[in-house]
């Protein structure tokens, strides 16, 4: 036996990957990509998010490892801010693209870490994206770049490049619809309480107001990303398939505001086409309104050099991180829909309904003050912490230090939390003899310090019923 022969399935996956391909499926994504953070850097100028979100928050939840990420002083967070939209332009038009995929990543990113209160799946996926974009060839094609500096080849690829956004892609819908295969989801909420709720305000809302609408709606769900996603790399569904999630998306863009995100997908989805889909495209139009001249004969491509053992090494890696990193939530002894423990980079898109009121309580030095989250934090920051363990542990410790640094020194921190799930009534969400400042918070293991849910599972009608019932406390508070 020859130990040093490769073994046949990993050469044929090499042999695969370093095929040359068109770029040109790859550009387009490049296109969209870039036009689509463009357009969400104006959204972001035109609503001054940048200093709702960053400059008038005087508390940020930082990521563990990143506290040292922290806010630019004005005016540099929004020049900041300019620049990524500049990059993002210059991605799409690609314009010195080596270089403004690293500016717009390391930007991106950076507004990425500032704080867990603007985490949104959508930004998780922008920065995954880009990463990858930072080490592929997309702008070989349909760019400046390649105006400016022609090359043989006619812009092709390695197969790898496009393997590399297609496995990313096809992980991020698949886990979709596996988060969705929970006892709430299954009997159709939190989905009937977002859509009864506009039910006024689409032409065929009446709709929503029948109970196997809103369960058909939740199955299809489930059914197009667990099963269609797979269906998008085999040729004869394709089209069905993708044209099907065109209409899945823009139907969510209207019902919810999830800002790039419909969009971003489908741009995403276009990548399980041919390769070279754009220029079969554009002639299958040109042949049905005009008479054009013969298509011009493409130069087959040489066989491409085999890529490096670190390259497939770091492909193989990178999809085995994106696989597990999802998986996480399975450390936690508890119930991420509650808990919240391991949601987040794992792909759980508009699937749970949770709202909480609660206060803190801080205890020093035998004085006790109560603390509402909105003296120290804006609105949308105590509305995500208030639902977040980590969040919540954060914050405690932040009013530790606040006490500590006004000079008390045995400080506790504690907290009364009423939380509601899904249109359930609400119920305590941590235990309230806990001093959150030195309790224990373990990546891999749920907090103790969570009460469970005391009603895991339930139907559509008592889902009404306790929404109704939560809703008339909240307003007798």
């Amino acid at each position: 036996m020859n130990m040093g022969m490769p073994d046949p399935l990993l050469s044929r996956i090499a042999t695969r990957l370093s095929t040359p391909v068109s770029g040109q499926s790859l550009a387009l994504f490049r296109i969209a990509l870039g036009g689509l953070l463009v357009w969400d850097c104006w959204r972001f100028i035109k609503y001054d998010r940048v200093w709702r979100y960053w400059v008038a928050p005087e508390f940020h939840f930082t990521y563990p490892g990143f506290g040292w990420v922290m806010p630019l002083p004005e005016p540099w967070i929004h020049i900041a801010w300019l620049l990524v939209g500049i990059s993002a332009f210059c991605v799409m038009i690609g314009f010195c693209y080596r270089l403004f995929i690293v500016v717009l990543t390391v930007g991106f990113g950076y507004f990425f870490l500032l704080d867990k209160a603007e985490y949104l799946n959508h930004f998780y996926l922008v920065v995954l994206y880009l990463v990858l974009m930072c080490f592929l060839p997309a702008h070989r094609t349909l760019s400046f770049d390649a105006w400016l500096f022609p090359r043989g080849g006619s812009g092709h690829i390695p197969y790898a490049a496009v393997f590399a956004i297609r496995a990313q892609t096809e992980i991020m819908l698949i886990f979709a619809g596996l988060v969705k295969l929970t006892p709430d989801w299954l009997v159709g909420e939190p989905l009937g309480l977002w859509l009864r709720e506009q039910a006024g305000e689409h032409p065929f809302g009446f709709l929503f107001q029948y109970d196997w609408i809103i369960i058909a709606g939740a199955w299809g769900t489930i059914v197009l990303h667990i099963v269609g996603a797979p269906l998008l790399l085999w040729r004869r569904t394709r089209l069905p398939v993708f044209l099907i999630y065109c209409v899945f998306h823009a139907a969510n863009s209207g019902f919810f505001n999830i800002g790039i995100f419909p969009w971003l997908t489908i741009a995403a989805t276009t990548i399980f086409f041919d390769p070279d889909w754009p220029r079969r495209f554009a002639w299958w139009l040109a042949d049905r309104f005009g008479q054009m001249p013969p298509r011009p004969s493409i130069p087959r491509p040489a066989a491409g050099q085999p890529l490096a053992r670190i390259v497939l090494l770091a492909l193989g890696l990178w999809v085995v991180v994106q696989v597990a990193v999802p998986l996480r939530s399975l450390a936690f002894d508890s119930d991420v829909r509650w808990s919240g423990e391991g949601h987040r980079f794992s792909w759980r898109m508009r699937i749970y309904d949770r709202s909480a009121e609660g206060t803190f309580h801080v205890v020093a030095d035998d004085r006790r003050w109560s603390v509402k989250p909105t003296d120290y934090l804006t609105g949308r920051q105590a509305e995500k912490m208030l639902v977040r363990p980590d969040m919540i542990h954060q914050f405690a410790g932040y009013l530790e230090s606040v006490w500590r640094k006004a000079g008390y020194t045995d400080v506790a921190v504690y907290a009364e939390i009423e939380k509601s799930l899904n249109g359930r009534p609400g119920q305590s969400f941590v235990d309230t003899a806990v001093d959150l400042a030195s309790a224990e918070l373990s990546p891999f293991a749920a907090a103790p310090w969570v009460v469970p849910l005391s009603e895991p599972v339930w139907g559509v009608a008592d889902n009404r019923a306790s929404e109704m019932a939560f809703g008339r406390a909240v307003g007798n508070q």
